[in-house]
Order: structure tokens, then sequence, then C-alpha cells
């Protein structure tokens, strides 16, 4: 790993909010492609998806959705179970920010593609008992889209706007369908 990413890793860990902030955007745009470093943080993040600190379970779960594209031994399929379970963190604001990257992962792979999709469209469905559950179905609709956007698959679109139809109140379908707009 270059010096730089090691420095942004060890950033994170920083007293400096702003430090630890521009650490993560480095970090988050250096993962939009491909890396030769994922194995080498790999471990450490799927431990910290279990860590009492919330930010440090948020940010694993975004940085091994975002890293899948870098896993050749397809190692997220094992992990997926618990990045996943981050999307449900009692703390808000970390279930959500890990709920908006775990599209990334389907990019990995046809295997990788189908098992996000299979979650995605379960929590869509069921996820009318949890608290703020319309936020939850927007993310869902807005991980749909920027799936869309980088496949140009239109099954992926036809299952999103099928799943905007199970929704009963006309103003949250709205809201969803302006996703797709």
């Amino acid at each position: 790993m270059n010096p730089t990413i090691q420095r942004y890793f060890t950033d994170l860990e920083s007293p400096d909010k702003q430090a630890q902030y521009e650490a993560y955007q480095h970090l988050i745009e250096a993962t939009r492609h491909e890396v030769d470093w994922a194995y080498e943080v790999w471990d450490q993040l799927k431990e910290d998806l279990t860590n009492k600190d919330a930010h440090k379970r948020s940010r694993a779960a975004q940085f091994l959705s975002h890293l899948a594209i870098s896993d050749p031994e397809t190692r997220i399929i094992d992990d997926f179970p618990k990045v996943w379970a981050v999307t449900k963190d009692p703390k808000f604001v970390t279930a959500r920010h890990s709920l908006q990257s775990i599209w990334r992962i389907a990019l990995a792979g046809p295997e990788q593609k189908q098992l996000v999709m299979t979650h995605l469209v379960d929590r869509f469905k069921n996820c009318l008992d949890e608290k703020n559950y319309t936020l939850i179905r927007f993310d869902i609709q807005q991980n749909f889209r920027h799936l869309y956007d980088q496949m140009r698959d239109e099954e992926l679109k036809q299952i999103a706007l099928e799943l905007i139809e199970i929704e009963e109140e006309a103003k949250y379908q709205k809201k969803y369908k302006s996703v797709w707009r």
C-alpha cells in the first residue's frame, strides 16, 4: 500500500475531525476504482463492522462495499451478512450511510449483484416495521438508480418500478418515483 493511502487510514483515527473527514473522502474516492491494497485492510475493516464506535462501523461497511470491486477472491460473498447487518445498525445514521453504499458490491460481479438485489428487494418489501422505513425505501430506490446508471440494465429499473407500486401511500410513491426522473 502506498504511503498516502496508509496515511489516510491513520488519519481516520486522528483526534482532528477535519483530518478524519478529509481522509475518509480521499479513501472513498480512491476506492471508486479497483485498488491493489484491498486485502491489506480487509480484515481490519471486517472487524470494525462490529466496533463499539458507530463511525468505525459505518466507514467499515462503506469501504468494504467500495472494495468489493477489488476482491478477486470474492471474500465479500462470505462477509456480506456482516456488512448487511450494519444497514440495520441501532444508530440510524450509521445504518443509512451503510445502506447508501451497499449497491457498490453489486458492481463486483453477477453473484454479488444477485446477492445485493435479493437483499434490497426483500428489505423494501419487509421494512414497514422499521423506524424511518420511508427513508430506507427511498435509499433502496436510490441504490437501484445508481446500479442502473452504472450497468444500464433495464431489469434493475423494472424491479425498482415494480417495488414502488407496492407502496400504498401516493405521496411516497411520488417521492420514490422522483429517483427515476
